[in-house]
């Protein structure tokens, strides 16, 4: 029996071969792709049995398998699907789409951030900075970081060098986890972050650096940190590192919310 392909039938197959390539970046990037490879074996099994050669009782039990099994693959791969429609969502071509329903930006440039707020946070990592304090500062962007200002104390305060420097102070309460700044207004301290597995992450990174690099990769966030260890300050955004900022640099990207 010959099958003839049509243009449906090829665009068809590009579509999903596009989709299983996509899939299978996301899962080599949390090391799940041995998983996902026995998925696809498993489903093409699944396939010849039942679709090709057409075994009745066999196919049967593997027919309910994988109805069973989708809800499991929801189950295990959740992560994965939402870092999957993350980028998606966030994709160039569909920032521009999206975009047009968005509040128009201020008319002077693309900055979104005012330089009476970035001011204090330049100074202030700078300041830390020399005297070796760690600290994790968030600059929301377009996506709302809600769920993770709520892990955290609620602050809700101007912007200002000093509050930033005593938040992060050894013996403060607050020293741990990430500030979180959003509108030009400091809105929670001590907040819970994702943390990446990755292990293209240089060793003598930490933990803040770990959180910064979990965070970029499931939001659109600006992190910066500042190294306890070294005193020096690295960005990221959109899964990507920027070591050694210097503070016009930083300055920069704060105004940008991006790098």
């Amino acid at each position: 029996m010959f099958y003839t392909l049509d243009i449906k039938d090829i665009i068809d197959i590009l579509l999903t071969a596009i989709i299983l390539f996509y899939f299978y970046k996301v899962m080599r990037e949390t090391r799940s792709v041995r998983v996902f490879t026995g998925v696809l074996m498993f489903i093409s099994f699944w396939i010849i049995i039942s679709k090709i050669l057409e075994m009745k009782l066999l196919g049967s039990i593997l027919d309910q398998l994988i109805s069973v099994g989708a809800i499991a693959l929801i189950v295990l791969f959740q992560s994965e699907i939402r870092h999957f429609f993350y980028d998606l969502g966030t994709h160039d071509r569909m920032g521009r789409l999206f975009r047009l329903l968005r509040p128009a930006r201020k008319k002077n440039g693309e900055f979104r951030h005012n330089r009476e707020d970035i001011f204090p946070i330049v100074m202030a990592c700078l300041n830390m900075s020399k005297q070796k304090v760690g600290a994790l500062i968030i600059i929301q962007n377009d996506l709302p970081l809600g769920d993770f200002i709520q892990t955290g104390e609620i602050i809700d305060a101007r912007i200002s060098q000093r509050l930033i420097e005593n938040i992060f102070f050894k013996n403060s309460p607050l020293h741990d986890g990430a500030m979180i700044v959003k509108e030009g207004r400091i809105c929670a301290a001590s907040c819970i972050m994702p943390t990446s597995h990755d292990l293209d992450i240089p060793k003598e990174f930490g933990l803040r650096h770990r959180a910064a690099k979990g965070t970029s990769n499931e939001t659109d966030a600006l992190c910066i940190v500042v190294s306890e260890e070294t005193g020096n300050i690295t960005a990221a955004y959109k899964n990507k590192f920027k070591m050694h900022v210097s503070s016009e640099e930083l300055e920069e990207m704060l105004m940008k919310g991006e790098f």
